[in-house]
C-alpha cells in the first residue's frame, strides 16, 4: 500500500526522482543494500526539494524508511491483509505529514502528542451522560468542535471523506477504465469545450504558486 501511495502521489516529482536519480544510482540492480540506500537518497532529496528545513528532510526520511521497510518485509515473504496494510499506510502518512506542515520539530511533536491523546482527550457533551465514568481516567467532555450548522462539524466531514476515498474511483482508476465510444463522444466533447471556455475566460487571473511558502 505504501508503494501504491507513492506511485499515485505527486506523480511528476516521483517520475523525475525515479528517472534522473534512482535509476542512474543503480536502482534495484546492485543488490538489496544498495537499493535501500538509493531509496533513502531519493526520498531525502524529495523532502529537501519541498523546502530547506529539517522538518521536510525528516518527512522525506520517514517515507524512504517506510519503503525500505516494505521492501525488506516483502523479501522475507511476509504479507499483511489488504485492510491492515491500508490502515497502516493511512496512519503512517498522516503522522509523517505532521512534520511536513510543522514549522519546527517541537511543533510537530506537540501535534503528535495531541493526536495520541497525551495532551488530554475531549469528547462531545452529548456523550457525557453515558460515558461519565471516563472522567476518572482523565477524559473530559466539552470543548469539542461540533457545530452542525457551520463548516466545522468534523465527524460528518471525516465520514464524507472516507466515503469518497473508499467508494468512488480515483482519477487514475477512471483513466484506466476510460473508453471513448459513439454513446459518450458527444458528451465528453461538450465537456472538454466547457472546460476550454472556462480556462480561456480565467487565463489572465493570478494564482499563487503551489509551493510558494516552501
Amino acid at each position: 500500500m505504501c508503494l501504491y501511495f507513492w506511485g499515485h502521489s505527486n506523480i511528476t516529482l516521483t517520475r523525475f526522482l525515479r528517472d534522473y536519480i534512482y535509476i542512474p544510482l543503480g536502482g534495484n540492480r546492485k543488490g538489496n543494500f544498495r537499493t535501500y540506500i538509493n531509496l533513502m537518497a531519493i526520498f531525502i532529496i524529495g523532502g529537501f526539494w519541498h523546502g530547506a528545513g529539517w522538518t521536510f528532510i525528516f518527512w522525506g526520511f520517514l517515507h524512504g524508511f517506510a519503503l525500505v521497510l516494505h521492501r525488506a518485509w516483502s523479501s522475507l515473504g511476509f504479507k499483511l491483509y489488504t485492510w491492515l496494510a491500508w490502515l497502516v499506510t493511512f496512519n503512517f502518512v498522516n503522522i509523517a505529514w505532521v512534520f511536513f506542515r510543522a514549522k519546527e520539530c517541537d511543533d510537530a511533536l506537540k501535534v503528535l502528542s495531541g493526536m495520541l491523546g497525551l495532551s488530554g482527550i475531549n469528547l462531545p457533551n452529548i456523550l457525557s451522560g453515558k460515558l461519565a465514568f471516563l472522567n476518572h481516567y482523565g477524559i473530559e467532555f466539552g470543548n469539542f468542535v461540533i457545530n452542525i450548522k457551520g463548516d466545522n462539524f468534523i465527524p460528518i466531514w471525516l465520514l464524507f471523506g472516507f466515503i469518497l476515498i473508499l467508494v468512488f474511483r480515483n482519477t487514475n482508476q477512471r483513466i484506466n477504465r476510460f473508453r471513448l465510444s459513439k454513446d459518450n463522444i458527444i458528451f465528453y466533447g461538450v465537456l472538454c469545450g466547457v472546460f476550454l471556455f472556462v480556462g480561456v475566460m480565467f487565463i489572465g487571473s493570478e494564482s499563487e504558486f503551489l509551493y510558494f511558502n516552501f
